[in-house]
């Protein structure tokens, strides 16, 4: 089994390449199943219900999310109605949606859970506790578990993997758009990837135009972030399985 994770979409230019390209994509590389961060993908400003809707159709199985998730108003009602939708699971509970869900892989029960970070983010829930309390409410629901950390820090991305690795088959971070080169088969098994980086154009800064960014380093001034132009990068990470739900091989992915 093969499991494509795509870091954060940014931008409706990504959307409509990911709509038009991605079924092919996932046949030329067999991959069974699609997970994508979709946060970023209405214009950086949050995703919206009709871009949800069409990276679903494109061949994205399930899209997770982070602290941006609440950008566009219109997706609220989709997170109530869309499984396949997920917001971090350490919101508190009166938050819409929920922060994991169960989804079928070629027959087998993968639980995917999406929690944010707390260091330099908002302070949710403690996201060690949030997940350990989600793995205790699902047990023996499901066949193999995966999980995205949208995070900052580096550090706590690691904490978390560390502390779930051979209980969680596959764990990768979202949310600072740079791929990191650690990814491997931690110690107890688990697949892991501390970034995945991001979907959408390389011109700028993280997929924002340079210019309104620089100016906000250097006036301190609001600004209007807008996507960038130029070339679209796809970036995220492979991860293979047994026939066992045991991860062989992790590999980073830049097309």
């Amino acid at each position: 089994m093969k499991i494509l994770a795509l870091g954060d979409i940014v931008g409706v230019r990504m959307v409509e390449q990911l709509s038009r390209e991605l079924w092919a994509m996932r046949k030329r590389l067999g991959v069974d199943c699609v997970v994508a961060n979709g946060e970023n993908a209405t214009d950086i400003h949050g995703l919206s219900r009709e871009d949800a809707e069409r990276l679903l159709d494109g061949g994205v199985d399930l899209l997770t999310s982070g602290n941006h998730i609440w950008g566009k108003r219109d997706l609220v009602p989709l997170l109530e109605e869309e499984s396949r939708v997920l917001r971090p699971a350490n919101y508190p509970p009166a938050a819409p949606g929920s922060g994991y869900a169960t989804i079928d892989v070629c027959g087998w029960r993968m639980l995917c859970i999406n929690v944010m970070g707390t260091v330099f983010t908002d302070q949710l829930a403690d996201p060690f506790d949030t997940v350990e309390k989600i793995l205790a409410r699902e047990s023996g629901s499901y066949d193999l578990a995966l999980l995205d950390i949208h995070a900052e820090a580096t550090a706590e991305k690691l904490a978390l993997a560390r502390v779930f690795d051979g209980r969680i088959n596959i764990i990768f971070g979202t949310h600072t758009h740079v791929q990191t080169a650690d990814e491997c088969i931690l110690p107890r098994g688990t697949g892991y990837i501390t970034d995945l980086g991001m979907c959408g154009p390389t011109d700028g800064i993280l997929g924002t135009d340079a210019e309104a960014v620089i100016r906000k380093f250097r006036t301190h001034m609001p600004q209007k972030f807008t996507p960038a132009q130029g070339k679209l990068q796809l970036q995220g990470a492979l991860f293979e399985l047994d026939g066992a739900m045991k991860v062989k091989k992790v590999e980073r992915v830049r097309i």
